[in-house]
Formats: structure tokens, C-alpha cells, sequence
């Protein structure tokens, strides 16, 4: 690294660090802001999805009457009789989210209705169990389309069968784990992309368009330095404080992850992120940062001022909070690597799959790596900024 490299660094340090207002809004508020928003956000969320609508669902039964075999022509509802031998193997399946529904009617199942009479019997209704994953959106479905039908079932009877009746047992196979996966994996990419980009937004327009419109600029641009240093000086720099900003975040967003749960029903556990879980997260917000820092800083590069440069990131914050919802959609993040070429996007199903427990190494591999090499691209950008005497000096 040459000298002129790190002048060009030391100067924007002293910049930053000699302006308490901005170290205070940049490193330390958006962790202080992401821990106190995320305290209070424990049970606020809302786990509501959608099914495809043309969605086939897997319907696992056991005896299943001929009273109800009309379930077997619904068009919706991919019905399989088994045995009740493979009962375990199939609810570790539902468990598993690798199909959705288990229904156990008991043996003789119509007769036994016809049987019962709720007022005289001393015994217990005919019951019916029915397995599934409350966090697997199909499997939630399918269970709401079963229970239903049961339901318009019993309304010609008078109480002739009871549905899940047995306290004692499971029958919804979402672990501890899936619950909390699923509860981050949705909230905490969006809103650390946000906090993400307001922070490194603080800081890039100020050292480019600032000087632009200070007109210091000009007096770096005729000292005998490289375009490409004084570029690579501002990138290296603003992204050591971006990642000030980014640390910060991760910070709070540990912290605030017991409080978060400690608000939260169903019983959601932190403690089942361990610290490789922590240093993902760690790599891909670093990572990310620099990409935030690269194209702000190439927009700052051809704005007139900090507002025209704020301007013009407005756009790209708007795309990069849409990017951010897109964790809230779907069965978790996509396993397609490709997918993870995209700039921000990448991120973001970064973040939902370490969240969701379901991260790939090589997709978190390749997304660090395109962010490393996105940034240095838009660093050899913003030295032909520097270059244009047009665009420098307007």
C-alpha cells in the first residue's frame, strides 16, 4: 500500500473521527437503534403466508372411512393410505418439512361414530389425531383444510368424535428451532439491510459530493496522486467506517435477539444460534457494507452536491428495502447458487438462510466473493470518475 494511499486514508479518518455528530449517528446508533427497535418487536410479528393456489397437498392417512374417502377425488388434496407402522417414519417427515400432513382415524372408525352417544356413553368420543407443522405454511394449510372438513363432518352428529383430544401427545412437529428460525429469518434481513444502508449513507456523499461541492476536491485532484489511489483511498476508508456502522449493527442485532424472544409466545429459544451461526451473519453484513459503500460512493462521484448525491441514492435504498421484504416470502431461501450473483438480494437470502438454519456453504461462499469483486469493480468506477475532468468539475 503506498503512501499516498494511506494519506488519502488518514485524511478522510481524521474527517470522520474529529466529527463526533457523525461517528455517533454512524458507528454507534445503528446498533443502539437496532437493539431497542428489535426489544420490542418479541411479539409483534406476524406468521401469516400464503399457498400457492394451485398447491397439490400431501395428505398422509391411517383407516381412513369410507364416510370421508371423498377426500381422495378433491383435486387439492394428494391423499395416501398407510400403515400405522410407518406413523414415526412420517412424523419426522412433518417434522422435517418434507411432507405435510398425518391424519389417524381409529380402526372401525365409522362404526364407532355411529356407536357413540355423547349423553349416555362413559366413554371418551372416537378421536382423531392429525400431525403437522405449524411452520411450514403447507402443512399449516392442509391441517386448517382437514380440520374444516372434519368439522362440516361432525355438524350432522351430535359430538360423535373429538379431534387432537390427547393433551399428553404432540401434534404439532415444529420444533423450538423452526419456530425461532422461521420468526428471524423473516424480520431481521429487512431491517438490517435498512439500518445497513442508512448508515453508510451518512458518510460516502459527505466525502465525495461534500467535497465536490466545497470545492476541495479539486486542490486532491492536481496533487500529484493516482486517480486510482485517491479512488481506492476513499473506498478503503469509508468502507473501514462502513464497517464501523456494519459491527455496530451486528452487535445490537445479537443483543437484541434474547430480548426479541424473551417478548415472543412459543417458546423460542436464541440459544439454538451457535457462533458459526454469528460469524456468517458477521461476514455477509461486512461484505454487504462494502457494496453499499461502492455504489453510494460512485453516485456521490457524479452528483454536484450531498443532496443531489442523497437524491439520487433514494432510488437504490427504495430497491434495496424491496430486496429486504423478499425474506418474508417463500419456504426460506432459495438453494439455486446462481441466484446468489445478484448484488443485495444475495444478502438478503444470505441472512435468511443462516436465520432459517438453512444457509449452504458455497452460496454463502459466492455471495462474499461477488460482494468482494462488485466492490472492487465499482472502485475502478469511481477512478474513471475521477479521471473526467467533465464530471469532476461540474
Amino acid at each position: 500500500m503506498s503512501i499516498r494511499l494511506i494519506t488519502i486514508m488518514k485524511k478522510e479518518f481524521a474527517r470522520f473521527f474529529g466529527d463526533k455528530r457523525m461517528v455517533f449517528s454512524t458507528v454507534l446508533l445503528p446498533g443502539l437503534m437496532i437493539y431497542v427497535l428489535y426489544s420490542f418487536m418479541g411479539s409483534a410479528m406476524a406468521d401469516q403466508f400464503l399457498t400457492a393456489a394451485d398447491h397439490v397437498y400431501e395428505i398422509h392417512t391411517v383407516n381412513l372411512p369410507d364416510s370421508l374417502a371423498q377426500l381422495k377425488s378433491q383435486q387439492d388434496l394428494a391423499v395416501t393410505e398407510t400403515d400405522l407402522a410407518d406413523v414415526e417414519s412420517l412424523k419426522s417427515q412433518i417434522e422435517a418439512q418434507e411432507t405435510e400432513l398425518l391424519v389417524i382415524f381409529p380402526e372401525g372408525f365409522d362404526e364407532k361414530v355411529a356407536a357413540y352417544d355423547s349423553l349416555t356413553s362413559q366413554e371418551a368420543a372416537p378421536q382423531v389425531e392429525i400431525y403437522y407443522n405449524s411452520v411450514f405454511t403447507e402443512s399449516g394449510t392442509a391441517y386448517d383444510t382437514i380440520c374444516g372438513v372434519l368439522e362440516q363432518y361432525e355438524t350432522s352428529m351430535a359430538n360423535k368424535f373429538d379431534v387432537n383430544a390427547d393433551a399428553e401427545k404432540r401434534y404439532d412437529m415444529a420444533t423450538e428451532r423452526d419456530m425461532t428460525g422461521q420468526f428471524f429469518s423473516m424480520l431481521l434481513p429487512m431491517l438490517l439491510m435498512s439500518f445497513l444502508f442508512s448508515a453508510c449513507l451518512s458518510i460516502a456523499p459527505e466525502s465525495i459530493a461534500g467535497e465536490k461541492e466545497r470545492g476541495t476536491i479539486a486542490t486532491l485532484l492536481v496533487t500529484p496522486v493516482k486517480r486510482s489511489e485517491l479512488a481506492a483511498g476513499k473506498i478503503l476508508s469509508l468502507s473501514v467506517i462502513g464497517l464501523l456502522g456494519g459491527v455496530s449493527s451486528f452487535v445490537g442485532t445479537m443483543l437484541a435477539i434474547p430480548k426479541m424472544l424473551g417478548g415472543a409466545t412459543g417458546g423460542m429459544d436464541a440459544g439454538v444460534y451457535g457462533g458459526m451461526d454469528y460469524v456468517m451473519t458477521l461476514l455477509v453484513i461486512l461484505s454487504t457494507v462494502l457494496v453499499i459503500i461502492g455504489v453510494i460512493s460512485i453516485l456521490s462521484g457524479v452528483a454536484k452536491s450531498v443532496k443531489e448525491a442523497g437524491a439520487l441514492a433514494t432510488p437504490l435504498m427504495i430497491i434495496v428495502m424491496v430486496v429486504g421484504v423478499t425474506s418474508m416470502f417463500g419456504d426460506g431461501a432459495p438453494s439455486a447458487t446462481y441466484l446468489y450473483l445478484i448484488p443485495f438480494y444475495n444478502s438478503v437470502q444470505c441472512l435468511n438462510g443462516i436465520f432459517s438454519f438453512s444457509a449452504l456453504p458455497v452460496n454463502l461462499a459466492v455471495t462474499i466473493g461477488c460482494n468482494i469483486v462488485y466492490t472492487m469493480v465499482m472502485a475502478a468506477v469511481l477512478a474513471k470518475i475521477f479521471d473526467s475532468e467533465k464530471i469532476m468539475y461540474i
